[in-house]
């Protein structure tokens, strides 16, 4: 039965079967010259129970049980890949082995082994297959021709052929690798230049159980070009720190990279593209996404390092996934100060850029420098399409994108705060594109009405221009959050306070006047504006009366002074005669010095290039006290004392103060002195029907006169009048006491008052009228 068993094609078959082989560690032990000195460990054991030939495995127990051991000569194994037209892919010295062969006794095996490559093109061709994910089926086959002896009987020379077939999940792959570490930094190069440096550590999963040392090596590393089948552009080299691996354990990976130069096609846009390959790479990165780099061997920065090694490594590109970096709260402040708005030239085209609202402001945004930065960082300019949001609701677009000037300032960390980098830039004239009147609507009502401003929201893609070691670097498209704080119109639109400093009439028709006033102002907020035309209607509850127009105005914060307004009084146009009515009960009102309200209100073509926005503002009909007027010669009371009904009076046309009225009682006549806002305009009294009163309710007399007089600018005397005493009334009396002296009367009256072709039958009330009584 042994005999049998020793039959070669027994043998083969029993041992094909039975022989259990489990490496427990594959060490490298050292590197040579021409390959590597390897240590392998493991368990072998013959298994009968894997023998499905009955006969097969009864002789094999049989004869290994009388065998007991048996030992192979050292030998040569040779590993080949059939597909590849039987490619050597290497050698293995195999030294002489001892092992026990009856059926379950597990031999403790542990030997060194010579590993050389074979055919280093052929290798070549096959890794870069392998790397490129295009073998899809590995198919190896081992040989090898083993003497064998078993005591002192020679078993002759067996011819051992094996053959493995990997596929899919079966196939090695590339392992897996997780970047904990990142630091970029300036370095000085040998030739005195600056370079950029970037160290980084990486841990890979190591699933097999294969310890080695492996020596430093160097590597290039390369980025994609503009098209898949340009070459690859080199950016950095790198270089690792010996690593050592250890069976079934992660491996860290010590990395260093050095970028000299940046390369000018790296830096130049693709064709057809105003995007260049640096572009492409940075854009993935700073928005989290995985770009692909390329790494490739290069000469080893150690001599240490076999020759063989660098060889192969070079003729090899790896591609690996690079993660990109989500810069999350990148963005921790972000304001604008020294605000100036400008509304668009009128005659501009609706639709264009030219007749968008403009916005002029420094822009200064306080930005985390994270982490992985720690080299100064100097921005030049940037420029950017930002969203602008209210309650997360789009508002518009604020165009900038034209570079602006920049300048940036570390401001280094304290406590568990990040360094952060503080950019400032002025923006001139960036166009504000309102998208959504509604939201523009609710943003204006807050601002006017609400008393706690609004906080807009701020969405842009910034383009930044930075000044490193490597030259000028253009970072596009960063994303980039932030709020800006609108503070409200303090005291809402009374806050204004305006005040006519004086009036001049341009033109006038029988039913409207043209007037152009110096108004001053108070612009309660902190910004500025320039108003090239604007355009507002102006009403008295509801009823339209006429129109204001500005040119060419610009508001500064604060006080606003002899700012040129026109306006043109026309009630009938726009409101027929109820408009007219409602327009003379107004000048009777203000005239008399009540207290009283206009009403403004944009429309449609207010902003003749924006009709949009004359639109959505319309919604609000803003209300304020009617203007006073400055007397040019009355006695400066100060503020707060011009209001109500003790205030300047607009006496025939124009004055609210009755400075000095005599009156003749022998006579029967009276004069008075009249102040006229009008500084270049005569007007005319046409008619009075008077009546004054002593205490407010008692008559003294009447007038009534319808000669016209003129009144002159600024300071006028009208003619002597007739007077119709209440010779039995107690204001007569009054008068009669006051003889020689003063005294104050009230006074109604109806009024014709003409200003070239126009004219008008107004009522007037005023109170404490000082008179002089005359012998």
């Amino acid at each position: 039965m042994a005999a049998g068993f020793f039959a070669p094609a027994i043998v083969e078959e029993y041992a094909s079967h039975a022989v259990v082989i489990k490496p427990t560690k594959l060490s490298v032990d050292s590197f040579t010259p021409n390959g590597v000195r390897a240590r392998v460990q493991g368990t072998l054991v013959l298994d009968a129970s894997r023998v499905h030939n009955a006969a097969v495995r009864r002789l094999g127990r049989a004869g290994t049980w009388i065998a007991r051991a048996i030992e192979s000569k050292p030998s040569t194994l040779r590993l080949y890949v059939p597909q590849y037209g039987n490619l050597l892919l290497g050698t293995a010295t195999v030294p002489r082995i001892v092992v026990t062969i009856r059926d379950g006794e597990v031999n403790h095996i542990d030997f060194l082994t010579d590993i050389e490559p074979g055919e280093m093109d052929g290798i070549r061709k096959l890794a870069n297959q392998w790397l490129e994910g295009d073998l899809g089926q590995l198919q190896l086959r081992g040989k090898a021709d083993v003497a064998i002896t078993s005591g002192i009987f020679s078993l002759g020379t067996q011819s051992i052929s094996e053959s493995l077939v990997f596929e899919g999940h079966d196939l090695p792959a590339i392992p897996k690798y997780n970047i904990t570490r990142m630091l970029f930094h300036e370095a000085v190069l040998p030739n005195g230049q600056k370079g950029m440096a970037a160290d980084a550590s990486l841990t890979l999963k190591n699933d097999y159980p294969v310890k080695l040392t492996i020596p430093p090596l160097g590597f290039d590393i390369l980025v994609p070009n503009c098209a898949q089948d340009d070459p690859y552009l080199l950016l950095a080299d790198a270089t690792t720190a010996t690593i050592e691996v250890e069976p079934r354990k992660d491996v860290r990976v010590d990395v260093g990279g050095i970028v000299r130069q940046l390369p000018d096609a790296l830096k130049a846009a693709c064709p057809d593209s105003n995007s260049s390959p640096l572009d492409a790479l940075l854009g993935n990165y700073l928005h989290g996404q995985d770009t692909t780099i390329f790494v490739r061997g290069s000469n080893a920065p150690s001599s240490s390092t076999p020759q063989w090694i660098a060889e192969l490594m070079s003729s090899v590109t790896v591609p690996l996934p690079f993660p990109g970096h989500t810069f999350d709260n990148l963005m921790k402040n972000f304001s604008l100060a020294d605000v100036h708005f400008k509304l668009p030239d009128p005659m501009a085209e609706p639709g264009t850029p030219e007749s968008q609202p403009r916005l002029s402001a420094i822009v200064k945004a306080l930005i985390n420098v994270p982490e992985q930065v720690n080299f100064p960082i100097n921005v030049s300019r940037v420029r950017a399409d930002a969203d602008v949001y209210y309650h997360n609701k789009k508002l518009g677009r604020l165009d900038l994108h034209k570079w602006q000037s920049a300048n940036s300032s570390r401001i280094e960390a304290h406590g568990d705060d990040l360094p952060s980098l503080l950019v400032q830039s002025f923006v001139n004239n960036a166009p504000l594109n309102i998208t959504d009147d509604d939201v523009f609507t609710e943003v204006v009502q807050a601002l006017l009405f609400g008393g706690k401003g609004v906080s807009l929201g701020i969405k842009a893609d910034v383009d930044v221009e930075v000044k490193t070691a490597l030259g000028g670097i253009q970072l596009k498209k960063i994303p980039a959050e932030g709020k800006v704080a609108v503070k409200p119109v303090r005291g809402g639109v009374a806050s204004l306070a305006p005040k006519v400093d004086s009036l001049r009439i341009l033109d006038t028709t029988e039913t409207t006047l043209l007037i152009q006033a110096r108004v001053n102002f108070t612009n309660p907020t902190e910004y500025s504006a320039h108003i090239p035309f604007l355009s507002i209607n102006i009403l008295e509850n509801g009823t339209a009366l006429g129109q204001a127009t500005a040119k060419d105005v610009t508001v500064v914060p604060g006080s606003n002074e002899n700012v040129v307004v026109e306006a043109v009084w026309d009630p009938l146009t726009p409101s027929g005669s109820e408009g007219q009515a409602v327009g003379r009960e107004l000048l009777s009102q203000y005239i008399s010095g009540w207290n009283t309200t206009i009403s403004l209100k944009t429309h449609e073509g207010s902003i003749p290039s924006q009709p949009a926005l004359g639109r959505a503002l319309s919604m609000f009909e803003v209300e304020l006290a009617t203007p006073r007027i400055k007397y040019p010669g009355a006695p400066d009371k100060g503020d707060g004392e011009d209001g109500g009904e003790d205030g300047p009076h607009f006496i025939e046309d124009a004055t609210l103060r009755a400075v000095v009225a005599k009156m003749h009682l022998f006579s029967s006549t009276a004069t008075f002195t009249l102040l006229s806002p009008l500084t270049r305009t005569t007007l005319f009294i046409t008619y009075i029907n008077a009546t004054a009163l002593y205490n407010h309710t008692d008559p003294v007399g009447t007038i009534t006169y319808d000669l016209p007089f003129a009144v002159a600018p600024i300071r006028a005397h009208t003619p002597r009048l007739p007077v119709d005493w209440s010779l039995d009334s107690v204001g007569y009396d009054a008068v009669r006491s006051a003889l020689g002296g003063r005294l104050k009367l009230d006074a109604r009256a109806v009024v014709g008052v003409k200003v070239a072709k126009f004219e008008e039958r107004l009522w007037y009330i005023g109170h404490g009228i000082g008179a002089k009584v005359r012998v």
